[in-house]
């Protein structure tokens, strides 16, 4: 079954058959008669349980403590696998293969990836922006300060809060040197800046309106300054001792993927579409530059006049466009999203690979933006099942939203976005190619293949026209995130790969049964089933199951 499925895969349609019905159920024998409410309180149980104690009043994330609850979590995992879900709805087991997920990779964490010891970017604590996903990219503990979410200057219930995240820096900090027993090189060198950065925020923080007057803040974030410089310090002094590579190795990764993830590849199977991707991105490039060769060049916006109005004419055609040509049904929230992060004109010698694009043609960005939409959704019409509301924990979301976000480029463009427009076709390849190589070099990193560095260079070099060599810090970010998650480098491609396979099946099905397909029912249906992994919407947006069956 394994091997004819990763062989499907290979097909441009990669239809999924031979995965149908009712395999993705839990085994029933010695089962427990269970209801999705059962399930929902058994969700709130877990996510209790997630919540680590406080030491100092900081998450308590030393190795004793894990080794103390790791009993109550299987007891709450057992409870699970014991429920008997015969005759749910395929809603209702997308629920409980969502928990499932959540759970494994609760023991993937503590068996392997171990962010808490091996991770010193773990430990940052001030986050100034909110992410284009559902949850922050990469390991993330659990006490974080989300600057972004607080009014400045603050009333006094949103100072108090305020207080209290700045607070827990502190004992964070000194917790971070007991904990950061680990050995990963590269992770523990690409870690310092990400802490460093810190000390920068905090004391950003003290310019905010109204924090520099008031001397209770003002002391909080001095002490949280020392301590993350007295961090940073000791990661450095620390930093030469560390010889071991930061990949989780091929057999860790497939299980990650197939059993936390959700997307049922092996590690060989994501290099094979990767490298798929990256050739037919080139080509496909190749071969539109040769069909505009007689065209005028795209014109770049080399003022801040000029980018306005090519952002504002941007976002009027892409809302159009998907009004008009009945692609999806737009919300009156979406509009207004987009708007919110539009970007900013930005000199052509500070650009990067993203930026370079954007002062060409910023619909191709743009339309990676659905992210924008996809977090509106959820803060103006959250699902209605408690497990799907929120963010997916340990970036389960991924598949969905990058993958997603990246699919729809190609899709809009082929849905007619750029009639007008051929030249900005290629920037859609560019991007498609940037994010192929990026997310191969970051499978041979974890797997240990190459250097950290060395899968730079995939991601750098194979991108075309050179618009990764502009910017240094983008590449170290991304390749740094995608050895911190394991998965993440890839996920834009191979959530792309899995969200076309549903298409493929939601219009097949829909041919099958003498049915007009309807792109906007195929986008509606899978703006409505909530954040979960691609392969979760193709069985609930289809009622063809690509995962394989729940063992014990």
């Amino acid at each position: 079954m394994r091997t004819l499925y990763s062989s499907l895969l290979i097909l441009s349609l990669g239809l999924v058959l031979s995965c149908q019905g009712p395999s993705s159920t839990p085994p029933t024998d010695s089962k427990t008669p269970a209801t999705h409410n059962d399930l929902v309180a058994l969700f709130k149980e877990w996510r209790t349980f997630e919540n680590p104690p406080l030491l100092e009043g900081a998450p308590d994330y030393r190795k004793g403590t894990f080794d103390q609850r790791m009993p109550q979590f299987k007891a709450i995992q057992n409870k699970l696998l014991s429920m008997d879900t015969t005759g749910w709805t395929i809603a209702e087991q997308v629920d409980w293969r969502i928990v499932w997920a959540e759970m494994n990779g609760f023991d993937f964490n503590y068996r392997v990836l171990k962010p808490w010891e091996r991770d010193p970017a773990f430990y940052n604590s001030i986050w100034m922006e909110r992410s284009d996903v559902p949850a922050h990219e990469g390991p993330t503990h659990h006490g974080v300060t989300e600057v972004w979410q607080f009014s400045f200057p603050l009333d006094d219930q949103s100072k108090q809060r305020f207080l209290e995240k700045i607070q827990l820096i502190t004992p964070l900090n000194s917790q971070a040197k007991e904990n950061l027993i680990g050995n990963a090189k590269e992770l523990w060198a690409a870690g310092i800046p990400t802490i460093r950065q810190q000390v920068e925020d905090l004391k950003k923080l003290l310019d905010f309106p109204g924090v520099g007057e008031d001397p209770s803040l003002t002391q909080a974030i001095q002490s949280a300054i020392t301590s993350t410089e007295d961090l940073v310090n000791w990661l450095e002094a620390e930093a030469p001792k560390k010889s071991e590579p930061s990949g989780i190795g091929k057999e860790n990764y497939t299980w990650y993927q197939q059993n936390v993830h959700l997307v049922p590849l092996t590690w060989e199977d994501e290099v094979m579409i990767l490298k798929r991707e990256l050739a037919r991105a080139w080509a496909s490039l190749k071969l539109e530059e040769h069909q505009n060769r007689n065209l005028p060049p795209l014109s770049e916006a080399n003022t801040p006049e000029e980018f306005e109005k090519l952002t504002e004419e941007s976002i009027q055609e892409l809302m159009a466009f998907l009004r008009n040509q009945e692609i999806l049904t737009v919300k009156d929230y979406f509009e207004p999203a987009l708007r919110e992060h539009r970007g900013n004109f930005i000199p052509k010698e500070k650009r990067n690979f993203f930026t370079i694009g954007m002062h060409f043609d910023p619909l191709p960005l743009y339309s990676h933006f659905y992210h924008w939409f996809e977090l509106a959704i959820m803060d103006n019409e959250p699902h209605a099942s408690p497990i799907r509301k929120g963010p997916l924990l340990y970036n389960i979301f991924d598949s969905r939203n990058e993958g997603t976000a990246t699919a729809v480029e190609e899709m809009f463009m082929d849905a007619g976005l750029y009639q007008n427009s051929p030249r900005s076709r290629e920037i859609v390849y560019i991007m498609i190619a940037q994010r192929a190589a990026r997310g191969l070099g970051s499978l041979y990193a974890q797997a240990n293949e190459m250097t950290m560095v060395e899968a730079g260079g995939i991601h750098s070099n194979y991108t075309p026209r050179g618009w990764m060599k502009t910017e240094k810090e983008l590449l170290l970010f991304e390749q740094h995130l995608y050895m911190r998650q394991p998965g993440y480098g890839s996920s834009y491609i191979t959530g792309k790969h899995l969200l076309e396979n549903a298409l493929a099946d939601f219009a097949r099905t829909k041919e099958e049964k003498g049915e007009e397909f309807k792109l906007r029912e195929f986008f509606d249906q899978l703006n409505g089933i909530g954040g979960i992994p691609i392969s979760l919407g193709h069985w609930e947006m289809t009622g063809i199951n690509p995962l394989p069956k729940v063992d014990k």
